[in-house]
């Protein structure tokens, strides 16, 4: 797939916001669309796109399709899929198949029956098209967005409602017990390698359920976290800490701006730092709905492993859950993402 060319986005945002297309954001979007490009980035395959029935070039050509809601649709995947330790931390697939009611079928990329899943995309870097740019230079967010988290039908409601041009886009699939989560970048129609890959070893990875990335994954999705900030965030869930150092060399940046990012996560409750290790780690009880016992605050644990212990059955006990599907109530002690009703009529097991 081409890339997308500075002029061609302007067009595009022109079209996408017509008079709401200030001339703060004419200004800002070339430059944002240079300072993206030159990112440091590891592509692996380049994708293509089917929503509503119709191949497109690009997300940004649906998107100025008007018709286009993107009720529906499908990812496909070109090159080489799975192959070569670019593809550590992914699950690879060759096709992700996307339904109206926000449920999809991932089609492995060695044969294999698919599986079925809860398909969610998450709005990464991105121009506002009204009121100048969505971000201050230090990544904290100007403005908080509406919900950046949801299926592709609000997505591209949430595009032209505000409007805004997507750059990258995460899309998170849901499986029965874990979820997988592909970086999408837009402008050159490619799926990205997890920042991870060779500057983390995979056997440090902690899996997490789908029910716990799901109440992660929202906090992000509110719209009110710094980029960097939330893919650190992110990327503590999945471990037993990192230290800044560590989060400096995955995101190829200093070690005080991974401090300045993770302040505020620490101030929110969301991360701890254990300053006998200075490893930073993830308040693991603030992403569930709620916890069978006492929070972690309450516990009068000093030792940092045992504490870390104590939230992993914390985070096995959440309770009082809802299903994104029909949001009725999901049976306390189950790791399940949706309902047994759901999960049945959709195929999840």
């Amino acid at each position: 797939m081409a890339t997308v060319s500075a002029p061609e986005l302007e067009q595009f945002a022109a079209a996408l916001a017509n008079e709401r297309f200030g001339p703060e954001a004419r200004r800002g979007l070339p430059q944002a669309h240079e300072q993206y490009a030159a990112r440091r980035r590891l592509p692996l395959v380049p994708f293509a796109l089917w929503i509503d029935g119709r191949d497109f070039p690009s997300f940004y050509a649906a998107l100025a399709e008007r018709k286009v809601q993107g009720a529906s649709g499908e990812i496909r995947l070109g090159g080489p899929v799975g192959r070569g330790p670019s593809w550590e931390f992914l699950f690879p697939f060759r096709r992700l198949v996307l339904r109206e009611d926000g449920t999809g079928d991932l089609i492995p990329a060695e044969g294999g029956a698919s599986r079925r899943a809860v398909v969610r995309w998450l709005l990464r870097e991105h121009v506002r098209l009204a009121g100048g740019p969505s971000q201050a230079p230090d990544g904290a967010p100007l403005t908080p967005l509406p919900e950046t988290f949801g299926t592709l039908l609000e997505l591209v409601a949430l595009c032209r409602s505000v409007p805004l041009v997507p750059l990258g886009l995460a899309l998170l699939v849901y499986l029965p017990e874990e979820r997988a989560r592909y970086e999408l970048d837009l402008v050159h129609n490619q799926l990205l390698a997890d920042p991870r890959v060779g500057r983390l070893a995979v056997a440090r990875r902690v899996a997490r359920t789908a029910r716990f990335s799901w109440g992660l994954d929202r906090q992000v999705g509110r719209g009110r976290t710094s980029l960097l900030a939330a893919r650190c965030l992110e990327l503590l869930a999945e471990t037993h800490g990192l230290t800044a150092v560590e989060l400096a060399t995955i995101f190829g940046c200093s070690r005080e701006l991974i401090d300045t990012g993770v302040e505020g996560l620490t101030g929110r409750g969301l991360v701890t730092l254990d300053r006998r290790t200075a490893r930073y780690h993830v308040a693991l009880e603030a992403f569930l709905p709620s916890s069978a016992g006492p929070t972690a605050p309450e516990l009068a644990v000093h030792d940092p492993a045992l504490r870390t212990s104590v939230q992993e059955l914390l985070a096995a006990a959440e309770s009082r859950a809802t299903c994104p599907l029909c949001g009725a109530p999901i049976v306390h002690g189950r790791d399940r993402l949706v309902c047994d009703d759901c999960a049945r009529t959709v195929g999840l097991g």
